[in-house]
């Protein structure tokens, strides 16, 4: 096997290397290795290969590369197998046709096909089963069907350590404590006739030495279809496909970002909107649009088993925490909307707007001008609406609120450690990050040798301790610079705030107190607005630019495994983010009108900006308005992005297919026009689940600092 896959490497070794993308280079005479496991997947890739190869013969015999079988499509739209009806689609593949692409670059066409070429072969010489099907709407496409047999699903499940069924669980269930209520559970909960309980059973890491001590009833649904599709992905990741002066070029990644392939993905079992035709098909999709997905089905408890075997763990885990913060949300509103209804109905019983707006006492009260050359004396009941507005926020009930929320943030971090302990026993992943793989990427870097201190072996690593401290070192700096960065884009609105403000002052100077306009847009709401307005703005073009950055930075700093990523890339993120978004809030929150010096010697800013001053009332509702419309904004450009664009392209590719051809089309083209989930899955949505509790503390000092103050002076 090492002699066949070297010489479909090395035919391509004087060609020029094209810019495939990420990371995905490793010296061509170094195998890969899997650090921390008994069995490196390289040395388990070759010796697979020298088995099943043997009777296949050696490519020094055959002058063309190993290509999978083209078939015609069957007609069976739903089929989820080859078309022997045995072998089931793992992953599938598409690329286009190079003797059919629209273009002159003959040349590159070429070395995109003998790499593509090069690697089919060595997917072939690793075992796996290929067949290839020309697109039904578009014969410029061509989808290749991966299918992993028996041999290979036990090999890799034992060098992945994946945790596989030994027996049935015959413990017993725990009676729920509320007994008396399971009439209401059951109206909350899936029908368990149509979405069955999944059974439990005792596993432990698969090893083939032990394999009849395992549950094997039948062995096509031993290893169910995501534990296929994860198996065949890690495969698919590091099989090479060319070498560049004695350097390795391999992984799905690397050939789809350089466009060799256009995509590369598993399958799903049937249409969400209809069951399959296929009577062995489990309709799992159908199952969790009907029971979950539907907006009918909004009442019910999620179906948290059938996520979790349809989708994996990690995205079960994500909709599971989705689901528990929201039912602890639903107390937090009640208890929100209460106070908001106390303080509106309260607020013209707040004693100190019914000063500011009585004539005799607001309407005579004259306040010293706001800046020092344009702006005129002002009395202090033209802020008699803005004050009434306040009320409704700087109330007992707002206070209440602060409280209860202090409790509720803590309440809801320690139920939710029990709720995640439960499913990590449940879902059987709590040993499942030690057991993770190192990533491609990091074991194509691993080219110095060290002596493990506890077990006294050798290892390979990137780089040494010095090499790490450095990356290290710039990483940290690149990620302070951009936080100072931020630092500096709130100080340039602040002294947007403070320039002007003596504009609005100015134009706002001539008008009568009792004017419609004056009474609801005072200087200080109009400069808080457009200032909130272009805060949000730098913020969202900030942040945009930084996700790149924090990606790069990632990627240079190495981690071992993507879980190691995906944290390392979330605190990158999480400190950026959380500065970007609350650093304007904590400066009116906290800094505001806390400078400001008093009547005859004002602080300056930059010896030429007199220092901004907050409400009357206080700085409370420039706070809301800066949250409204940052979160507000944050909401509806997070929607759009995720819910409307997707369904208005879905739309579009519906309806382009829809009249473009009224032919049968199979399962791996229907799910091929579906819109990409991303690189980097649901890490955005895992970013969130860190943000917003930690905006929840912020939030909360905020409310605490202005309530306070008012209610001690």
């Amino acid at each position: 096997m090492k002699k066949m896959s070297r010489n479909v490497l090395l035919q391509m070794e004087e060609e020029e290397d094209d810019d495939d993308g990420d990371i995905g280079d490793v010296p061509a005479s170094r195998p890969f290795l899997t650090p921390h496991t008994h069995l490196p997947s390289s040395l388990v890739l070759e010796n697979l290969g020298q088995t099943i190869i043997s009777d296949l013969g050696s490519l020094e015999s055959q002058q063309d590369f190993r290509t999978p079988e083209f078939e015609e499509f069957n007609g069976k739209s739903d089929s989820l197998f080859f078309n022997d009806g045995q072998r089931r689609i793992d992953f599938v593949l598409v690329y286009e046709d190079e003797s059919r692409k629209e273009t002159n670059k003959k040349g590159t066409n070429e070395k995109q096909r003998r790499k593509r070429q090069a690697y089919e072969s060595n997917l072939i010489c690793h075992g796996l089963q290929l067949e290839a099907t020309r697109s039904v709407l578009d014969d410029k496409l061509v989808f290749v069907k991966v299918h992993a047999p028996w041999e290979v699903l036990c090999t890799y499940a034992e060098v992945m350590h994946i945790k596989l069924p030994l027996k049935p669980n015959d413990l017993k269930n725990r009676s729920s404590a509320f007994g008396t209520l399971n009439w209401f559970t059951k109206v909350l909960s899936v029908d368990e006739s149509i979405i069955k309980p999944e059974q439990e059973f005792f596993t432990a890491p698969f090893e083939k030495n032990r394999m009849n001590d395992f549950y094997i009833v039948d062995r096509d649904s031993f290893f169910n279809p995501a534990t296929r599709s994860r198996i065949v992905y890690f495969i698919l990741s590091r099989v090479k496909y060319q070498v560049i002066n004695n350097v390795s070029k391999f992984g799905i990644n690397r050939l789809v970002n350089s466009g060799i392939y256009k995509a590369a993905f598993p399958l799903h079992d049937c249409k969400f909107r209809h069951q399959s035709e296929d009577p062995s098909c489990p309709n799992e999709r159908y199952l969790l649009y009907r029971e979950w997905a539907h907006p009918r089905s909004i009442y019910k408890k999620q179906p948290l088993d059938l996520i979790r075997k349809y989708y994996g763990e990690k995205i079960g885990i994500y909709f599971a925490w989705l689901g528990y913060y929201t039912q602890m949300l639903l107390l937090a509103a009640v208890v929100g909307v209460a106070c908001f209804l106390y303080g509106y109905l309260n607020q013209d019983n707040c004693t100190w707007s019914k000063e500011v707006c009585h004539p005799d006492i607001g309407g005579k009260i004259i306040m010293c001008p706001q800046c020092d050359k344009h702006c005129p004396f002002w009395k202090l009941n033209i802020t008699c609406e803005s004050s009434k507005k306040l009320c409704i926020f700087d109330s007992f009930g707002t206070l209440v609120f602060a409280v209860f929320m202090g409790v509720w943030v803590t309440l809801f971090l320690e139920f939710w450690k029990r709720r995640q302990a439960e499913l990590e026993y449940e879902w059987d992943t709590v040993e499942l990050q030690q057991e993770e793989q190192a990533r491609p990427e990091y074991e194509a870097r691993c080219t110095h040798i060290v002596i493990n201190e506890i077990t006294q072996e050798e290892e390979r690593i990137p780089f040494t301790a010095w090499g790490k401290c450095l990356r290290i070192t710039l990483c940290a700096s690149a990620v302070l610079f951009w936080i100072l960065l931020i630092i500096a884009s709130v100080i340039g609105i602040i002294v947007y705030r403070l320039s002007v403000f003596i504009v609005f002052s100015t134009q706002l100077k001539n008008l009568n107190g009792t004017d419609p306009i004056q009474k609801y847009l005072t200087p200080q709401t109009a400069t808080s607005i457009t200032a909130s307005i272009i805060s949000f703005i730098i913020i969202m073009i900030l942040n945009t630019i930084y996700e790149r950055v924090a990606i790069m930075i990632t990627n240079f700093e190495l981690p071992r495994t993507q879980t190691d990523y995906e944290n390392s890339l979330t605190m990158k993120m999480f400190l950026f983010q959380f500065v970007n978004y609350y650093s304007s809030c904590f400066y009116i929150a906290f800094f505001k009108g806390k400078f400001v010096g008093y009547p005859g010697d004002p602080v300056y800013w930059l010896g030429k900006y007199r220092n901004e001053e907050c409400d009357p009332g206080g700085c409370l509702l420039e706070l809301t308005t800066q949250l409204t419309i940052i979160m507000g904004g944050k909401a509806i450009w997070n929607n759009i992005q995720e819910v409307l664009l997707p369904w208005i392209m879905n739309l579009i590719g519906r309806f382009h297919r829809v009249s473009g051809s009224e032919k049968i089309t199979p399962r791996w083209e229907q799910d091929y026009h579906l819109q990409p989930m991303g690189k980097l899955g649901l890490f955005y949505e895992y970013l969130e689940m860190r943000l917003r509790p930690s905006s929840l503390h912020a939030l909360i000092s905020a409310q605490f600092e202005p309530i306070t103050c008012h209610e001690v002076f």
